[in-house]
């Protein structure tokens, strides 16, 4: 249990360091700052080489959401759930610290948001409680059921990394205008730590949504799309 929860920690660690790292150091440097697509992109390249450096140790979370939405499926022992948990934001508080400790070594540093989520005059849009939610709920869903597809024994081994890591992408260059993009409450508490512009008074939202979405996709996936499936018949088509 020990490599795994490393595992996991070490997996979030990067998620948040890579993910915020490249809003916060890259993403706003005029004429060749990397903007919301890069910013999408990296999100998308942590979670995919994570998947594939410690993906076969622990199962590649990086996500409390996820790793609740498979205990759901079925696919991952509810009582490891908390232990997860606590890895996950072990990692992205350790990896969002290292972020802080780097940025701020620019004359004139200041946290403000720090990638950080947000609604309201939080929300880079400017979009409100509601939007906010139920964007993170819809989206975490989808997440979810691109990864109990991608990880289903009906796709070929290697490619899930690849599958889950474009998703990740595509839900960036889709909210991180609403919402500066959670699905994730380790990686939205990590930001919200450091950030200094009230993302703490507004975490819970990016805790309850990205859960709920989570449930919901697991539950799509388990009663709809694979009824039935069980870990000797994962993929195989009814």
């Amino acid at each position: 249990m020990f490599r795994r929860l490393s595992a996991e920690a070490f997996g979030t660690f990067w998620l948040v360091f890579g993910g915020c790292g490249s809003a916060v150091l890259a993403a706003g440097i005029p004429e060749v700052g990397i903007g919301y697509l890069g910013v999408s992109l990296a999100f998308g390249l942590t979670v995919l080489t994570m998947a594939y450096a410690v993906g076969g140790i622990s199962g590649g979370h990086f996500n409390p959401a996820v790793s609740l939405g498979l205990a759901i499926a079925g696919r991952f022992a509810y009582k490891d759930l908390v232990p997860y948990w606590v890895a996950q934001l072990i990692g992205g508080i350790a990896g969002a610290a290292v972020l802080f400790i780097i940025a701020s070594g620019t004359a004139g540093f200041v946290p403000a948001g720090f990638a950080s989520n947000g609604y309201d005059l939080l929300s880079p849009g400017g979009y409100g409680l509601t939007a906010v939610l139920v964007a993170e709920v819809v989206l975490t869903a989808f997440f979810q059921i691109v990864i109990l597809g991608s990880t289903a024994k009906a796709v070929p081994a290697g490619f899930a990394p690849i599958a889950i890591g474009l998703s990740l992408t595509l839900i960036h260059l889709i909210s991180i205008p609403v919402s500066n993009t959670s699905v994730n409450p380790a990686r939205s508490i990590a930001a919200a730590i450091f950030a200094q512009n009230g993302a703490l008074g507004q975490v819970w939202l990016f805790i309850v949504a990205p859960l709920i979405g989570a449930a919901i996709g697991a539950a799509i996936w388990k009663y709809l799309l694979s009824p039935g499936e069980t870990p000797a018949n994962i993929g195989q088509v009814e």
